[in-house]
């Protein structure tokens, strides 16, 4: 468990930082919109 822990908040962590290059705005948005969507696609185990 705590590896999966740290897996996720490394990639929290690296996430952070690419809204902090990039700025904000709509992109970020369409960004999180989508990391969400394809985390929730990974991680359902649905087919």
């Amino acid at each position: 468990m705590r590896r999966v822990w740290g897996y996720t908040l490394f990639w929290f962590g690296m996430g952070m930082l690419l809204m902090y290059i990039i700025d904000g705005g709509i992109i970020g948005i369409l960004l999180i919109a989508g990391a969400l969507l394809l985390s929730y696609l990974l991680f359902s185990c649905r087919r």
